[in-house]
Order: C-alpha cells, then sequence, then structure tokens
C-alpha cells in the first residue's frame, strides 16, 4: 500500500509540476492566461519592489537550500528517501504559483522592439529557451529529476543504482544547458518592462549562484571525473574547440604530477 500511495503521490505532483512549467511559459511570455508578468494594473512601487523580490527570494531560498546534501541528510530523517524528490518538486511548484498568484508588474518599459523580423526572431530565442530547458531535462533522466523513477522503483521493490557521470548531446557543449536555456528564455522580450527586467535579473542571479553550488556538490560526487569535464566544457555559452571528450576517456585516471 505504500508503494502505490507513493505513486500516487507522485503521479499528482508532477501532474501540478507540469501544469506550472506550462504556466511559466505563458506567464514569462505574456501569453493569454490569467496572470502574467505584465499582466493587471499596477501598484505603488515600493511595495510592489518589495511584495516582487520577497517572492522570487522564496523561490531561491526553497530551490537552493533544499537542493543541498546537507539538508537532504537532515530532510530524510522525515521524509522517505523515495518521496524525497517528489516532495521537492512539489514545495518548489507552490513557491511558483505563489510567485504566479501575488506577483505585481512594473509597466514602465525598459526596451520595445517593433520591427517585425527582430520580433520574431526574439519569440524563437523565447521559445528555443523553453525547448532547451524540457528537452535538457530528458538527456539527464526526467522521470528521475522530478521524482516519478524513485516512486516507480518503490513500488517494484527495486533500488536505483548510484549516479552515473554522462554528458549526453547538449552537454558535451555547454555544462548547464537547463539554466542556459532558461536565460534565453527569461531575456528573450520584444517588450522588455521595469517587472520583467526585475524578474531576469533576479533569476539571473539566483542561477549563477545555483551553478556555483550544483558545481561544488557535483565535484564532491564525481571528484575529477566533474573536474576535467570542467575543464573541457563552457559553463553556459557553447564556444568553438571546447568540448567533451568521450565518457571512456573521461573516465581514465588523471596523470601523476
Amino acid at each position: 500500500m505504500g508503494g502505490i500511495a507513493s505513486v500516487l503521490y507522485g503521479g499528482a505532483v508532477y501532474l501540478l509540476f507540469f501544469g506550472t512549467f506550462l504556466y511559466a511559459i505563458a506567464f514569462v511570455g505574456n501569453l493569454p492566461v490569467p496572470k502574467t508578468i505584465d499582466g493587471g494594473a499596477e501598484s505603488a512601487l515600493v511595495p510592489t519592489l518589495v511584495i516582487d523580490t520577497l517572492l522570487l527570494g522564496l523561490f531561491a531560498l526553497q530551490h537552493s537550500v533544499m537542493a543541498r546534501p546537507a539538508f537532504k541528510r537532515w530532510w530524510a530523517r522525515f521524509v522517505p528517501a523515495a518521496v524525497e524528490r517528489t516532495t521537492y518538486v512539489l514545495l518548489a511548484s507552490l513557491a511558483l504559483v505563489a510567485l504566479f498568484v501575488h506577483w505585481r508588474p512594473i509597466l514602465m518599459p525598459v526596451w520595445s522592439v517593433t520591427d517585425p523580423l527582430a520580433v520574431f526572431l526574439i519569440d524563437a530565442v523565447f521559445w528555443l529557451g523553453w525547448g532547451l530547458v524540457l528537452l535538457s531535462t530528458f538527456l539527464i533522466n526526467h522521470f528521475e529529476l522530478f521524482g516519478l523513477r524513485q516512486v516507480w522503483a518503490r513500488l517494484r521493490g527495486r533500488t536505483l543504482p548510484p549516479p552515473a557521470f554522462r554528458t549526453p548531446f547538449v552537454y558535451k557543449r555547454v555544462r548547464h544547458p537547463i539554466y542556459l536555456g532558461f536565460l534565453l528564455a527569461f531575456w528573450a522580450a520584444p517588450t522588455m518592462t521595469a517587472g520583467h527586467l526585475l524578474f531576469a535579473l533576479a533569476t539571473t542571479g539566483y542561477i549563477l549562484i545555483g551553478i556555483w553550488l550544483e558545481e561544488r556538490d557535483l565535484v564532491d560526487l564525481f571528484g575529477d571525473q566533474y573536474r576535467r569535464y570542467r575543464e573541457q566544457v563552457s559553463m553556459l555559452i557553447p564556444l568553438p574547440g571546447r568540448k567533451a571528450r568521450p565518457e571512456a576517456e573521461l573516465k581514465r585516471p588523471r596523470p601523476a604530477e
């Protein structure tokens, strides 16, 4: 019964996550949904800045703190391992929902592009960014990233193998394609308002801090294997000549110095 309950819990949270992900696309892109980043009436500037900054900070704090190994070890005393990732996804999704609901727009224009071709290209980058985010999650096991693989393994009485270091497809050219996709999506706006700029700047800062924390954890997990990968492959911008060597080569021990 515990395994069935875990699968039902994991499935429900995944549906919530995926709905939140789709809504995030519409929210940032000002697509026709009830609330968008530039939707609604403006209110006083100072309270708006405080509220929006707190909402962004809440998501960043939840997303970063709960992802750290030390927190996971503490968290594991209260939450079964099979649903730990699912619970993390649930709280992250709820933090995003809170941001969507309570976000206040600041409509002062920062830039506005009107040329049809330029607008088309910017919109193409926006969709490319979201597509890169989704593709990258599947490259590193989408269903494990969002907790489904763990609850399915519990139902079947199986134990998941330990994490393996891999560099599939775009990961051979850039170490963090998911973050790159988010940056493209957040900044590609034909019309950039002050509120959207606040969102883009805050999330960019969070992404850079998140990368620093994540890479520290990856070095602890994979050691020299990840250090060599970091030396070979760019963090966010694919550069000519920088590419991961074949995985078999990455696993060779570093020669003695």
